[in-house]
């Protein structure tokens, strides 16, 4: 065992990898499959359909990252999103909160991920502008009891796609369809207008999210708070 790896916190350590390369193709073809009964769904408004695949995509998905060594907290990131999705397939008040809940604590488990890698402070600010004016909006077509959990919630997910972008492109792109797609979700709360089909834009918005989250840094050694080797630098 290398210093570096006998400095790893136990929370960043990887899983041990599955059977190997095989194993991880035919679970990426399965989660590829369950993403496409799911949107196919939504867009012939087959209600099933979206039933039956949704609470598949993300355990797929996590077994998947699992062939490829993934840390326990990305693991645990990906559960919570898992968390999300079930309460969300529910039309209530009390299961959007859970939902919400489950969303913002798989956001934590992102930004310690993260660790502190540097991140552009222009970004930083463009993305506290959109937090600013996205909430200023939504605000007043909130219900009421609703406007402060989603506030609180709209600020971690802004820190997280902030975040994420300390990893490279590929995790950045994931972070802002994150924010992308639960924005499009408070829009519908709000009851303001929405494009055709809004839930498969929400769902492909966020699978995307998910994929590029989970597949952006983890290959990497220095990736999701793991310091690189002595003599290595990664520039993104």
């Amino acid at each position: 065992m290398s210093a570096t790896e006998s400095r790893t916190p136990s929370w960043a350590a990887r899983t041990a990898p599955a059977a190997g390369g095989l194993a991880g193709r035919v679970l990426l073809g399965a989660f590829a499959a369950a993403t496409a009964l799911d949107l196919g769904s939504l867009l012939a408004g087959w209600h099933l359909g979206h039933v039956l695949a949704k609470p598949l995509l993300m355990p797929l998905l996590v077994a998947y990252v699992i062939t490829r060594g993934a840390p326990r907290l990305l693991v645990a990131a990906l559960l919570f999103g898992w968390g999300g999705d079930l309460a969300l397939l529910f039309d209530a008040e009390p299961a959007f909160l859970i939902g919400m809940g489950s969303f913002a604590a798989g956001h934590v488990c992102y930004l310690v991920l993260f660790g502190r890698r540097g991140t552009n402070a222009l970004l930083g600010g463009a993305y506290a502008l959109a937090l600013i004016g996205t909430v200023a909006l939504l605000w007043s077509d909130l219900p009421a009891d609703l406007r402060i959990p989603v506030a609180g919630y709209s600020l971690l997910l802004t820190a997280m796609a902030y975040r994420s972008s300390a990893l490279g492109l590929r995790a950045g792109a994931g972070g802002a369809l994150f924010l992308l797609s639960d924005t499009l979700i408070a829009t519908g709360v709000a009851a303001w207008p929405q494009l055709p089909r809004p839930d498969f834009w929400i769902m492909a918005t966020y699978l995307a999210a998910q994929f590029l989250l989970a597949t952006g840094g983890p290959a990497r050694e220095q990736a999701y708070g793991r310091e690189a080797p002595q003599g290595r630098h990664s520039h993104d």
